[in-house]
């Protein structure tokens, strides 16, 4: 069957891959689908063709999947946020989990190892503790509304548009954060659509508005509104904290952060506190954190709280260790392990973040840890200890293979490693098992209704006949 791109073609959707698209094959050929689950039939049309796989769209659910269900956003299929509404959630968990096997059979060629049930998160709406909206000076908009005859183009506060810089689709609310977040998200978009100063283009790169970030404490409902702007105009801001604060008591923080920087973050390249205090603080297994605007913090809290039991459960610290957390961000793990531990080193590359686990120790009355500035490449072997246990948190991008051999040449009884992406963990662990035994993989679920996961897994030391 010789398959064009841009051809309408009906399909049954066999598996899932990771990155959340339904998987096929045409005469051999992988397809990936966006928008289509296992047992889909669907007509979808041909977006890539390569040699060694097809991409596609699903267009029509011509029968749908017993795993489908109704998705409760009006955005769902537009917005980048959840890609998996329509997925119900029991399936997405186990989906999730057989996406850790795979990555460690294909990628890490390893089989054999125990990967348990995820672990389910708390809430499945109204989980995330952050949410960052975009401005845009023209809002996109999707197929229904122009069929419709709607070609309004007006501004926009919301989200991107799958694999797009300059597509913001505007929203009203998202189900991701709670309801609070959506009434502020709305009074905010009101306050700068009647502003007298012009939202931010995405591809001029001229004008004012730029993002607004909304963050909560799980443990305190404490909220903070970060009004990112191109330039400082505080008469034009203040006013919309001054209404903010008036409105919303939970609101303990309002700043705003300013950067002529033409890059898509929004982070500033300094901050105007417009009121109360410059961070909330939120609660991880009775340890406190300071929260500032451009702080990291896993955004689920009560996702956090299983990951770092689970992390914990696989040290089996016994109180006499040496533990180094490598990567170690904010420490909210390095003190999470601390009570448990005789010392916990943490290594990080950001100064921001070591400034951030000081204080954190210190609010904490946290004694055995101290943290290191730098990159582990180098400074690894400098710390003048041996670890008993190694925790490993990296990026999604995983560990520099020269870290991989400095860690093996380490030695440490026991690895877990804490992964956002199994791909790269597989990749990582792969290069270690000569060395260690994997001894078992427990996937988290931090993000309901995406293909993201969380997963610990547990390494063991292999000595000589073993």
């Amino acid at each position: 069957m010789a398959v064009k791109k841009g051809e309408l073609v009906e399909l049954v959707i066999d598996s899932t891959a990771f990155g959340g698209k339904g998987f096929t094959k045409i005469d051999g050929v992988a397809v990936f689908v966006e928008g289509a689950i296992p047992y889909d039939r669907v007509r979808a049309k041909i977006l890539k063709k390569r040699k060694s796989h097809m991409e596609a769209r699903a267009i029509e659910i011509l029968a749908p999947s017993p795993f489908r269900q109704y998705p409760p956003c009006k955005y769902s299929g537009f917005c980048g946020g959840c890609k998996w509404q329509f997925l119900k959630y029991d399936q997405q968990l186990e989906y999730k989990r057989q996406h850790a096997i795979d990555a460690l059979e294909h990628i890490g060629l390893i089989k054999g190892v125990t990967v348990h049930d995820t672990i389910p998160s708390d809430l499945v709406f109204g989980y995330r503790n952050k949410m960052e909206f975009s401005c845009s000076d023209r809002r996109w908009l999707p197929p229904d509304e122009w069929e419709k005859g709607n070609s309004d183009n007006d501004v926009a506060l919301g989200l991107h548009v799958p694999g797009t810089f300059d597509k913001i689709l505007d929203i009203d609310a998202c189900l991701l954060q709670p309801e609070l977040g959506n009434n502020l998200l709305r009074d905010v978009k009101q306050y700068i659509k009647n502003s007298a100063e012009p939202v931010y283009g995405l591809r001029s790169h001229s004008g004012f508005w730029r993002y607004v970030v909304i963050r909560n404490s799980a443990s305190y409902e404490e909220w903070m509104v970060n009004i990112v702007t191109a330039t400082e105009k505080k008469d034009e801001v203040q006013p919309l904290a001054d209404m903010l604060k008036d409105a919303y008591p939970q609101v303990v923080s309002i700043v705003n952060n300013i950067t002529s920087k033409k890059a898509g973050i929004a982070v500033g390249e300094y901050e105007l506190l417009l009121h109360g205090r410059s961070f909330i603080k939120d609660t991880i297994g009775g340890f406190d954190f300071e929260i500032s605007a451009n702080s990291f913090f896993q955004t689920n809290t009560r996702g956090a709280k299983q990951l770092y039991a689970t992390t914990l459960e696989y040290c089996s610290l016994s109180g006499g260790e040496t533990v180094f957390d490598l990567y170690s961000g904010t420490g909210a793990i390095a003190i999470y392990l601390s009570q448990y531990a005789k010392e916990v080193i943490g290594i990080e590359i950001a100064e921001s973040a070591i400034e951030d686990s000081r204080r954190n120790c210190q609010k904490n009355n946290v004694s055995n840890c101290r943290f290191i500035l730098g990159d582990i490449r180098t400074c690894l072997s400098d710390t003048g200890k041996t670890a008993d246990v190694l925790v490993i948190d990296p990026p999604r991008s995983g560990i520099h293979k020269d870290v991989v051999r400095q860690v093996i040449d380490m030695g440490a009884e026991k690895i877990v490693y804490v992964s956002c992406n199994p791909a790269t963990m597989a990749r990582d662990i792969g290069l270690m098992k000569e060395q260690y035994h994997v001894m078992e993989v427990q996937p988290v679920d931090m993000f309901p209704h995406t293909y993201h996961i969380e997963a610990v897994c547990r390494l063991e030391k292999k000595h000589s006949g073993c």
